[in-house]
């Protein structure tokens, strides 16, 4: 197979889950699955053994519901110096409730997708959030944003009025960051320099008060930026 260059964690309590994720990426010549997890604290170990780029999670593993999944993740999974991994984490969720989607989102998970989504599907959240972009598959968007859009009041004002604060470029950028391109790609799209991108995203995050892109893509949808495609 080569050099890998992306490596990938999985987590399910279903053995069939996990297997038909690995037969999928060994399909993919610079992909692999790493090692496999069906407790929190096997991921949080597996984490630390591997170092994978993208842990790939169900909603729910053991008694964590999908937010305690991801906070669990992100939070514990540690190095020896005590300086946090912080692996993007995919999630593929079983008929939640939305706002149990909208939970995972703001819990910090950079990719979610539905149960029932393509393999094309599942490998482009992968890369997308490997390269550090975020991805909410097409058929869970919609529900997520009509959840927060009829529930959720604005952090700060009114979201349409935070946008019209942002710069013409800053729109363009959080529009390509929503459809989950990466800094590098964002970067030769608009003929700028990475560092470039990455003070952009930097400056949107604190003008929106966000905390990571998964939250930047979130927002897109909910002040109608972007419109969910149809299912």
């Amino acid at each position: 197979m080569g050099s890998v260059a992306l490596r990938i964690l999985t987590c399910d309590e279903r053995s069939l889950v996990r297997g038909g994720i690995r037969s999928l990426l060994a399909s993919e010549p610079d992909a692999e699955v790493v090692a496999e997890a069906v407790t929190p604290g096997q991921a949080v170990a597996a984490i630390r053994a591997h170092r994978p780029d993208v842990v790939v999670t169900s909603m729910q593993l053991a008694r964590l519901s999908g937010p305690e999944l991801v906070r669990y993740l992100r939070q514990t999974g540690d190095d020896d110096d005590g300086a946090a991994l912080d692996v993007p984490v995919v999630v593929y969720a079983v008929e939640p409730g939305d706002q149990g989607l909208a939970d995972v989102l703001r819990a910090g998970a950079s990719g979610l997708l539905a149960d029932d989504a393509s393999n094309e599907e599942l490998v482009l959240a992968i890369r997308a959030v490997a390269d550090g972009g975020a991805m909410l598959g097409s058929s869970v968007a919609r529900r997520v944003v009509d959840w927060f859009r009829v529930r959720e009041a604005p952090l700060t004002g009114s979201l349409v009025s935070e946008r019209t604060s942002l710069t013409a470029r800053e729109n363009e950028i959080l529009v390509l960051t929503a459809h989950g391109l990466s800094t590098e790609d964002i970067a030769r799209r608009l003929f700028i320099g990475v560092a470039t991108v990455r003070t952009h995203i930097y400056r949107l995050r604190l003008k929106l008060q966000l905390r990571d892109r998964a939250q930047l893509v979130s927002y897109a949808y909910q002040s109608g930026l972007m419109q969910p495609q149809p299912t």
